[in-house]
C-alpha cells in the first residue's frame, strides 16, 4: 500500500496522505512520494488544480520523530536523497486546495500554509509543535500566514488553535462536516477550472503574508518605485486651488540671527500679575464655614 495515493480526474489531481497509523507523519518515503506527486502535477498538461488531503484522524502530524530518532536527524535535509518539492518550495503556478481532515501539527501546519484555498473540518486541532521539540516555528506562521501578531505568539508556544477560531482569523475559507470535505473542496476545483489561465497565474504569483520588499516585486512596480516624483512646478499644472498655487511662490529670504537688525527678536506683552497683600493687594480671606 503506497503512502501516498493520487486519484486523477477531469484537470483535478487529488493527492491523499495515506499512513493513518502514524498520523500522516513525514517519514522519508513520505517526503519522497509527495515530492513525486507535485512534480507531476506541476509538469502535466492536463492537470490544473490539486487537492491535498490526509486520511484517518490526523491530516498530517509533522515530523515523524521515531524516524528521525531512529535516523539520527530530522527534516527533508537530513534524508538519504534530495529530491525537488516545488509544493514545498512554492514554485508552483496551480492553485491547490487543502482539505484537511484531522490534526495539523508542526510540519503538518506549513503543509496547510502553502495552499492557495483552505477547506477544514470543524473542531479539528492546529498546533506548532516545534517549541515541544527543537525550535520556535509560530512566528513563520504569522508572516506566510499573515496571521496577528498575537496569535502567531501563541503557535509559537504551542498554544492548541482550533479549525473554528482559525476560521474566524480569516485562515480557512470553509469550515465543513467530515463528509462534505472533498465534495466541497471538489466544488471549489470546479469552480477554478471555470477560470482563465491568466486570472489564475496573476493571483498565484501574489505571495501571502506582508508585502514583499522592492527588490522582490515585478520589474515594472520597482521600476515605478525608482522614477523621480514629480517636482511642485509639474504637480501644479492645470490645478486651480490657491492653496497648491500659493506653494509655487518664492519663499522670503532667511536672515540670521547674527545681523544687528534681526537680533532685535519680538517679545509678547508682559502678563500683568495680581499684587500680594504684601505689596498693596487685598488681604481679604475667604469667610469660614459656620459649622
Amino acid at each position: 500500500m503506497s503512502v501516498v495515493e493520487i486519484e486523477r480526474d477531469g484537470g483535478v489531481m487529488v493527492i491523499r496522505m495515506n499512513r493513518p497509523e502514524r498520523m500522516n507523519a513525514l517519514g522519508v518515503e513520505m517526503r519522497e512520494q509527495l515530492a513525486q506527486a507535485w512534480c507531476e502535477f506541476r509538469d502535466s498538461g492536463d492537470l490544473e488544480v490539486a487537492i491535498f488531503t490526509g486520511t484517518g484522524r490526523a491530516f498530517c502530524a509533522g515530523e515523524d520523530m521515531k524516524e528521525a530518532v531512529a535516523r539520527g536527524a530530522a527534516g527533508s535535509a537530513a534524508a538519504p536523497t534530495q529530491r525537488e518539492n516545488p509544493y514545498n518550495d512554492g514554485t508552483l503556478d496551480k492553485p491547490v486546495i487543502v482539505a484537511i481532515n484531522g490534526f495539523a501539527m508542526g510540519g503538518g501546519f506549513k503543509l496547510v500554509e502553502r495552499a492557495d484555498l483552505r477547506v477544514a473540518v470543524r473542531d479539528i486541532v492546529f498546533e506548532s509543535s516545534e517549541a515541544k521539540r527543537w525550535l520556535l516555528g509560530g512566528y513563520d506562521h504569522g508572516h506566510c500566514g499573515g496571521l496577528p501578531h498575537t496569535v502567531a505568539t501563541e503557535l509559537a508556544f504551542a498554544f492548541r488553535l482550533t479549525s473554528d477560531r482559525l476560521h474566524e482569523l480569516g485562515f480557512l475559507n470553509r469550515l465543513v462536516s467530515a463528509e462534505e470535505l472533498l465534495p466541497t473542496a471538489r466544488e471549489m476545483a470546479a469552480h477554478l477550472l471555470t477560470e482563465s489561465e491568466a486570472l489564475e497565474t496573476t493571483v498565484l504569483s501574489a505571495p501571502p503574508g506582508p508585502p514583499p520588499s522592492t527588490a522582490a516585486r515585478p520589474a515594472r512596480t520597482a521600476e515605478r518605485h525608482a522614477a523621480p516624483h514629480p517636482s511642485p512646478e509639474d504637480d501644479l499644472t492645470g490645478r486651480s486651488m490657491e492653496a497648491p498655487r500659493a506653494l509655487a511662490l518664492p519663499s522670503p529670504a532667511f536672515v540670521p540671527w547674527s545681523t544687528p537688525s534681526s537680533s532685535a527678536r519680538p517679545t509678547n506683552p508682559p502678563v500683568s500679575k495680581i499684587p500680594s497683600p504684601r505689596q498693596g493687594g487685598s488681604s481679604r480671606r475667604p469667610t469660614p464655614i459656620a459649622r
